[in-house]
């Protein structure tokens, strides 16, 4: 009888805790829509996060413009560098693409560095696939020049839904 009451503790430990988590320990696994697939060939890891997932994650924002939008937005969603530190990753480089397969590979060290954040609300409201979401890879533009050229401009993929660490 003990053995039954600490297995029916555990179980709703787990259901308390947002549902199973992967075997590294560090995503839970998807109950809705995956938004983004993230795979880390060297460690033969393959990852689904819905909308759940990601907000189980740190989260950040910020104010700025960009060149695809009007006036003023602010970004909320994930660091970049919040899941490659879940996942243990320093070096490489991120694979990230789109919906449409346009894809962008930037060097994990540049992620550290910038630490751009994958958008999942704009002004407070999910994106459609049509307004560049569900998912959008966005720099504080407004904060450093450095952000404001074609190289970061490329790097600010929309409809993003796969990432890929590569070594």
């Amino acid at each position: 009888m003990r053995r039954l009451t600490t297995l029916v503790s555990a179980a709703a430990l787990i259901l308390s805790l947002g549902g199973m988590v992967h075997a590294n320990g560090s995503f839970p696994d998807p109950t809705g829509a995956v938004l983004l697939t993230i795979t880390d060939p060297d460690a033969g890891e393959k990852i689904a996060l819905d909308r759940a997932g990601l907000e189980s994650l740190p989260r950040r924002s910020f104010e700025t413009t960009t060149i695809w939008t009007e006036g003023v937005k602010t970004f909320e969603g994930v660091p970049l560098s919040a899941i490659l530190n879940r996942m243990g990753i320093s070096e490489g480089k991120v694979r990230l693409t789109a919906v449409n397969d346009y894809s962008v590979e930037i060097p994990v060290e540049e992620v550290l560095q910038n630490d751009p954040l994958i958008a999942d609300l704009v002004d407070g409201q999910e994106m459609s696939l049509r307004d560049k979401g569900p998912l959008w890879l966005v720099y504080p533009y407004d904060s450093d020049t450095r952000y404001q050229n074609e190289t970061f401009f490329a790097r600010s993929i929309w409809q993003l839904n796969r990432l890929e660490a590569h070594k």
